[in-house]
């Protein structure tokens, strides 16, 4: 067991969805939370370690992270990968050097499979190929899921990995160029509706299932895995409940008040996005 109270905390990443869930989480665990006054950028390895140095801690969330939507992975490749191996290398070796007792990685769903069997268990990593459209974020995860393991089994680090699944909740990025699928469907539906649109198009399909997560329900799980788990694997936190992206749609389109019926499209030959729209009934 790993005793939060009186511990002193930092929450790479605290002004992202994540980052604030985990820190609204901590405020009744009578602990210290510790975050730099001014922004540090997690790339540059001299900042990075000289600020660690000089704030000593005893537990990381290492939650900071490039993050976007298909698009965003597609069309800008070098960042996603460039900038998430450089976080997350220069936070775990800063935590290795400063002597933090404990550190918690986030991956990412992106890491598993194309074509892994449903449901994904940890056991699926690394056993076929990525999804082309957000690889080079899912090599940069999986590099950070295996550098915890490699402190672990050389240094002896108390460095743990936990997979979320797809997350939405406050503060989560509504932008349509680099959002989320929940995010940007709550955005176009509600625009949709102020607008009095009679149509809500949607990528894709919609018969992909997915599987979403509150993001203040994986703060519970990354608590109680930092108190309570010590280990090599890293650990999936999901529901365990699947929702076809059509059905999403309705549901949001529902929310917000904007009712309609689907209609799919023909298949988009390969490289083009294929598309469905939600009528105004």
């Amino acid at each position: 067991m790993f005793d939060l109270k009186d511990k002193k905390i930092w929450v790479a990443g605290e002004r992202g969805m994540v980052g604030r869930a985990i820190i609204r989480r901590l405020a009744n665990e009578g602990c210290t939370i510790v975050s730099p006054d001014t922004r540090i950028d997690l790339r540059d390895q001299a900042a990075t370690f000289a600020w660690m140095a000089a704030n000593p801690v005893d537990l990381v969330f290492l939650a900071a992270a490039k993050v976007g939507g298909i698009a965003a992975n597609n069309d800008r490749p070098g960042e996603f990968l460039y900038d998430n191996l450089m976080i997350e290398t220069n936070v775990i070796e800063g935590a290795r050097r400063t002597g933090v007792a404990k550190l918690v990685f986030l991956g990412s769903s992106c890491i598993f499979p194309k074509m892994a069997a449903q449901p994904m268990a940890e056991s699926a990593l690394l056993t076929g190929p990525l999804e082309p459209t957000n690889q080079w974020y899912a090599i940069a995860k999986i590099a950070g899921l295996k550098l915890c393991e490699a402190y672990r089994r050389q240094y002896g680090c108390d460095f743990i990995s936990a997979q979320p699944t797809n997350l939405y909740g406050p503060f989560d990025n509504f932008d349509l160029e680099s959002s989320h699928v929940l995010p940007a469907l709550m955005r176009k539906a509600h625009e949709a509706k102020l607008a009095g649109a009679d149509i809500l198009s949607v990528w894709g399909s919609g018969t992909p299932l997915r599987e979403f997560l509150h993001v203040d329900d994986l703060a519970d799980a990354l608590v109680f895995l930092a108190r309570s788990y010590s280990d090599d694997e890293f650990v999936n936190i999901g529901t365990g409940d699947e929702v076809s992206i059509a059905d999403l749609a309705h549901l949001v389109a529902n929310a917000v008040g904007f009712r309609g019926r689907s209609r799919s499209m023909p298949p988009a030959p390969t490289g083009r996005r294929a598309s469905w729209s939600i009528r105004r009934s």
